[in-house]
């Protein structure tokens, strides 16, 4: 009895201790595999963390960048505002100056017309020279001043480059071939000008030549003993002859009382 007793005593405490054994071991898997978990979280967390630091720097580069763009773009408008400026104020001195100049051709149009006017009646009333060229000039300048086309500026020097041409005659010689109505007839003649001081006319053939006088506005015929000098200074005028003194009648002033 004793014997069973302390057999049942021995297993009893046997099994106890595999028991406890048994109970140790569950307890050290259980910590082992949280403390595994624990890093599993650990490392899902600083994954997390890191992910997060990633965007926070990326947000952070990208504020950068338009705290940047910010500035150079207000530093841009703060140049453009001065280059506008700037126009502006070119716009307003263009504009005084397109004012200024519509207010020069007022005074300019009706000046050109008056100088058009006297320059058509200075050719009239001139010695003859060269009349259809000088006429058709004037034409010209006259069609000229009603062409929208051309600016009034072309036409102001058109009109001083009609005066000086003018103004150029009276120091030029020439000769030219022409026609001359003469006793109803119209003859070809050979034409010479000196300046307006001297206008002549001589036949082809340079049997006749004729002077001109401004004030009876009408032709003179020459003394046959004239032929040779009017026929020297065509040829003179025409560089077919060397430069020389010739005689032609000229009218002289008369004196005053």
């Amino acid at each position: 009895m004793k014997r069973t007793k302390l057999a049942s005593a021995v297993l009893g405490a046997f099994a106890l201790a595999v028991s406890g054994t048994s109970f140790a071991a569950d307890k050290l898997s259980d910590i082992q595999n949280a403390d595994k978990q624990i890093q599993t979280d650990a490392a899902k967390s600083q994954q997390k963390v890191n992910k997060l630091y990633d965007q926070a720097q990326d947000m952070l580069y990208e504020y950068r960048l338009v705290v940047d763009e910010t500035e150079t773009l207000k530093e841009y408008n703060d140049y453009v505002a001065t280059l506008v400026n700037d126009q502006q104020q070119r716009i307003e001195s263009l504009q005084n100056q397109i004012n200024g100049i519509e207010r020069t051709k007022q005074g300019v149009v009706p000046l050109m017309t008056r100088m058009i006017e006297s320059l058509e009646q200075f050719v009239a009333l001139d010695v003859p020279f060269e009349i259809e060229e000088r006429t058709a000039r004037v034409a010209r300048l006259k069609e000229v001043m009603g062409d929208s086309n051309v600016s009034t500026s072309e036409k102001y020097r058109l009109v001083l480059d009609a005066y000086q041409i003018e103004n150029e005659y009276g120091n030029k010689m020439n000769a030219y071939e022409g026609k001359l109505a003469i006793d109803g007839k119209e003859i070809v003649v050979d034409f010479f000008h000196l300046g307006r001081v001297v206008f002549l006319a001589q036949s082809l053939d340079q049997k006749h030549a004729w002077v001109w006088d401004n004030d009876s506005r009408n032709w003179t015929a020459m003394s046959d003993d004239s032929m040779r000098n009017v026929s020297t200074a065509i040829k003179m005028a025409r560089r077919q002859a060397a430069p020389d003194l010739f005689r032609v009648p000229v009218k002289t002033a008369e004196s005053a009382e």
